[in-house]
């Protein structure tokens, strides 16, 4: 039966009248963040979809859209010049996201097989999550167009390691690893990436509707160029207060989440026997890690003999010439999870001081505004004072939210083994005001009995003011930490004295498409006075430095700095010093303060290809605080990062420096230092390594600066500087491991490692260049995820 023509038209109205719904839902769910339109409400969708990298279902079709993105970096506020658009839809079990990155200049996406996290050299995007809304801290989730995975946490606040011209919207700790599923491929218009990411793997505020921070970057290498989605002003002193906000997100469902990782791991020593090269009786263990999500927002986690090897061993310094310790990174699983709740301004939680635990319990979290983290840990007889008894650590920081942006918080870190005690307590706050401005302080002190006996001490640190300006910025902070305060649960490698940094940033801009896009000037003054001498005496030592960051189109970047420093000798320090004559021996003169020592540096970094280049030259005036006296300084840092294909990746630098005596023109000590670090990656998941480092250092015998005698160092001298007499070191190490990684928590290590030394560097004569020692190591560890 045929329809009438009434019916027929009626029906045919009816489509339209669908097909023009279904376009104005299509157009109501785009959110153009170039129009401030970032408070988004993402879809529920009841989808089964296959992550696999291609947004063809049809719940893509129903998602909501963000457009809009504009430049952040080098110059803020501008169009972006490349089309980004990302989908987000949510499940009862998790959210996805779909990105689509249009790529206008032709062939020019940087994408490669890596490792987890080893992806800063290619094409990214960057998707940031506040689950708590609170504008402190985020979950980073990151891709490149392969769908390769870096993640981790962005953190407000300025880490104290950076250095003038450094990133001032916060600390990025890519330590943490996610369960997530990702999944891309290149297009002939640019990149296409499916995301999935499990509210097993979050932590959120215990709340239905949730409301969550969102902010999207997009990196693209061939350009320097780094877009947001929620527009972002560097005239802000926080970067994450600048977000979207997905909102109505109702009916989570995280279900029980128990990961289980039990561990596996072998190791067998070799050394020099009397007659032959002997391996000791192989070292296995059984260990285990478990995660517990007690609620949405309160994590547990225990660990029992864990293995803390690290499968990349850290990255050599120089040491000559140097007075106190060096810093080096967090590497190890068990402590990084929730690592960024322990920060404060200045590190009184290092967790690399707790060496090898038979055990520890962590427990991490935020209600409401208030935000957790304790840690408890047994470290291992060997690293107590007398061997005999277990040094236990307990680690408490707490932190309130005050207002948009600002915090308050307290940290209290104890160390005891047996009757002698490490015990630190302080408080801090940072108070952000008229969105550009923020205001800084912290203050602690610290009991200490130990075998030299008791004493306590303060550390204080104001930042008075700090300006995060678009065209111009500063910064000024003093810092006092007494000469008896210690911690053994913080990293704080200097005491008695007062330090001050008071800088002035100015910025210029480069109109569009010209060819300089930013440059900026940092004017930056370093005053330290000792500790007892604060504000009353001159200065002991500083510097006043211009420090000048030019960024070209395409990603070259250049610098250039000059400084102007002063170094005055703590007599303390020299106290015991005798000059060798050769018929008696003779007090050391005291040491005289050196003044105008003039430094200066260039650098240049080339942007991110297949083939990418870094060099850095230093030369000037110095001193040598072994000797007491003024020397003079060469150096040269150069790194070289090639990816011919996907898979391929050859990373590698070579430090060098030179220090000779002002007085004569001799030498006194050289430091060469190549690194060179090869990956091939089969699969996303295995991939082979070799890491070769030799460091060559030499330091000829200590001579007094006014006769040429010899100088014989104090016991007090030695322990800071060193002996007296001349030093070598001709040292190559390699490593090869084998890794499987299908995903966080479940891994499989193979790997070799060996110690090789030389009489004379890089010869590499066959009798002459043997075994130190080496190592056969095995790991294996499975995640059960309940």
């Amino acid at each position: 039966m045929l329809a009438s023509p009434r019916l027929a038209s009626l029906l045919a109205s009816l489509t339209l009248v669908a097909a023009l719904t279904r376009v104005s839902a299509a157009q109501s769910l785009v959110y153009d963040g170039s129009a401030h339109q970032t408070m988004v409400a993402i879809p529920r969708l009841d989808a089964d979809i296959r992550v696999d990298g291609n947004l063809d279902e049809e719940a893509w079709s129903r998602a909501a859209r963000l457009t809009g993105f504009t430049e952040y970096r080098p110059v803020d506020s501008r169009p972006a010049e490349d089309s980004t658009e990302v989908r987000v839809f949510y499940t009862a079990t998790a959210i996805h996201f779909g990105i689509r990155a249009w790529e206008s200049h032709g062939n020019v996406v940087r994408a490669t097989l890596a490792d987890r996290d080893n992806i800063a050299a290619d094409d990214r995007v960057q998707i940031l999550l506040d689950t708590y809304d609170d504008n402190r801290r985020a979950l980073l989730f990151a891709v490149n167009p392969l769908g390769v995975q870096q993640d981790g946490v962005q953190s407000e606040g300025f880490d104290p390691s950076q250095s003038a011209g450094g990133r001032f919207d916060g600390i990025v700790d890519i330590s943490p690893d996610f369960n997530f599923e990702s999944r891309g491929h290149v297009t002939p218009l640019g990149y296409e990436v499916e995301i999935r990411i499990p509210f097993k793997s979050l932590r959120y505020q215990s709340a239905d509707p949730q409301r969550w921070g969102l902010q999207i970057t997009r990196v693209t290498q061939h350009s320097g160029h780094e877009d947001t989605w929620a527009p972002a002003v560097r005239a802000n002193a926080s970067f994450l207060v600048q977000s979207g906000r997905l909102v109505g997100l109702t009916g989570l469902h995280r279900g029980t989440v128990v990961d289980i990782d039990p561990e596996f791991t072998s190791s067998v020593a070799g050394s020099q026997g009397p007659d032959s090269w002997r391996y000791a009786n192989p070292n296995a263990r059984l260990g285990g890690n478990v995660r517990w999500g007690i609620t949405p927002n309160y994590t547990l986690n225990a660990t029992v003999r864990p293995d803390f090897s690290q499968v990349e061993a850290d990255v050599s310094q120089v040491t000559v010439n140097e007075r106190f310790a060096l810093f080096f990174p967090e590497k190890r699983p068990f402590f990084l999870e929730g690592l960024e709740q322990y920060d404060t301004p200045n590190r009184l939680i290092y967790t690399r001081q707790i060496r090898a635990p038979a055990g520890g319990v962590k427990l991490t979290g935020k209600s409401g505004g208030t935000a957790i983290a304790y840690l408890g840990a047994a470290d291992d007889r060997l690293y107590s004072y007398d061997g005999d008894h277990v040094p236990v650590f307990n680690l408490l920081r707490i932190r309130r939210d005050l207002g948009t942006s600002s915090t308050l918080g307290i940290v209290h870190t104890d160390r005891v083994e047996g009757s002698d005690y490490n015990r630190v307590s302080g408080g801090d706050m940072r108070v952000v005001w008229r969105k550009i401005w923020y205001s800084q302080a912290q203050f602690a002190e610290s009991w200490t009995r130990d075998p030299a006996g008791a004493r306590n001490g303060e550390l204080w640190d104001v930042t008075l003011v700090d300006r995060t300006g678009r065209n111009y910025g500063n910064h000024f902070e003093l810092e006092g930490i007494a000469p008896d305060f210690m911690t053994l649960s913080g990293f704080v490698p200097r005491t008695g004295v007062v330090s001050g940094r008071f800088a002035n940033r100015f910025t210029v801009y480069g109109a569009p498409g010209s060819r300089l896009e930013q440059i900026s000037t940092f004017l930056v003054a370093s005053p330290v006075w000792l500790y007892g001498e604060f504000p009353r005496s001159a200065t002991f030592e500083g510097s006043y430095t211009e420090n000048f960051q030019a960024t070209l189109r395409g990603g070259w970047a250049l610098r250039a700095a000059v400084s102007d420093g002063e170094q005055r000798f703590d007599e303390r320090s020299y106290a015991g010093y005798r000059v060798n004559r050769g018929t008696d021996t003779v007090a050391f003169a005291r040491p005289r303060g050196q003044y105008g020592l003039w430094t200066g540096s260039v650098g240049a970094s080339t942007p991110n290809r297949a083939l990418t280049l870094s060099v850095d030259l230093t030369a000037g005036a110095g001193v040598i605080f072994a000797e007491a006296a003024e020397g003079r300084g060469r150096g040269a840092t150069l790194a070289a990062s090639w990816h011919p294909n996907a898979s391929l990746r050859i990373e590698s630098s070579l430090v060098h420096q030179r220090i000779t005596r002002a007085r004569d023109g001799s030498r006194f000590s050289t430091a060469t230092i190549p690194r060179i670090k090869t990956e091939y990656q089969l699969t996303r998941a295995i991939f082979l390594r070799y890491v070769g480092q030799y460091v060559a250092q030499d330091r000829t015998a200590l001579v007094d600066a006014a006769t040429g005698f010899p100088l014989l160092a104090s016991s007090y001298g030695t322990a800071r500087f060193g002996p007296s007499s001349a030093l070598l070191v001709n040292d190559f190490r390699n490593d090869f491991l084998f890794s499987y990684k299908p995903t966080p928590g479940t891994v499989f290590f193979v790997g070799y490692g060996a110690s090789l030394t030389e009489p004379e560097a890089f010869t590499f004569r066959t009798g002459e260049l043997h075994r130190v020692s080496d190592g056969f190591f095995l790991k294996a560890s499975y995640r059960y995820r309940l």
